[in-house]
């Protein structure tokens, strides 16, 4: 295999931030969620999670360009069973809303350098009543021209790369213990040996163990294991 990806991936999920999540309140435009979806692997992301109906689920395995193989996207039926996900993975995450309101701050005083997760509202009606009561804060992206709001993908875009901005001043990047390490070993695996990954899959194999240059170390049973049809 071409240990340049494997070192490649390997830096990826080293770097990637499970306690900072993206929470798409019934953001219903395939487009926006493919960019959302973008956007968090971009900034590191490791959860989306989208509130849509279950008669309205659309997410396929085209989306985002193939970043769906690397983010974990949770769908969920309301806003409070996502946020109850969210806040089970993590407590003490701080839950913000986009909301114009008289409690709003600019999104840019927000410390995203704590644990956080940040709801933005669907593309016609904005974030429900349902989620702002689920809100630590309010956060806004100032305008200065005649319109007061972006398409839900770029406000997205914004907020996740300050926060991007501010962890990697941070050194949160430098941790890599983020991701659990079983995680990380099923998507190298996957990433880098995806042939045998399925193979593995079909035939109820665990995955081996990788080298330090993502080379399968595997003893002659598993090898012989996979050769041979599993009988019916």
């Amino acid at each position: 295999m071409d240990n340049k990806r494997y070192h490649r991936v390997k830096r990826v999920l080293d770097r990637r931030q499970t306690d900072l999540t993206v929470c798409l309140d019934e953001v219903h435009k395939h487009h926006n969620l493919s960019a959302i979806v973008r956007t968090a692997d971009a900034v590191g992301c490791h959860h989306v999670h989208a509130v849509w109906p279950q008669e309205q689920r659309r997410l396929t395995n085209n989306t985002s360009g193939g970043s769906k193989n690397w983010v974990e996207t949770h769908m969920h039926d309301d806003i409070h069973n996502a946020v109850g996900a969210i806040k089970a993975h993590n407590p003490d995450i701080q839950i913000l809303a986009t909301n114009l309101s008289d409690s709003a701050v600019d999104f840019r005083e927000i410390d995203y350098t704590k644990p956080t997760a940040i709801i933005v509202g669907q593309e016609r009606t904005g974030i429900s009543d349902d989620a702002l009561a689920h809100a630590d804060q309010h956060i806004v992206i100032p305008m200065e021209g005649m319109v007061q709001s972006l398409n839900v993908s770029v406000a997205a875009a914004l907020i996740l790369y300050e926060a991007q901005r501010q962890r990697e001043a941070a050194g949160c990047y430098q941790r890599n213990d983020m991701l659990d390490e079983s995680i990380k070993h099923r998507l190298l695996f996957e990433g880098c040996h995806p042939i045998i990954a399925e193979r593995c899959v079909e035939k109820g194999l665990p995955y081996p163990e990788l080298d330090d240059d993502g080379e399968i170390v595997a003893d002659e049973i598993f090898w012989n294991s996979l050769k041979f049809s599993t009988p019916k």
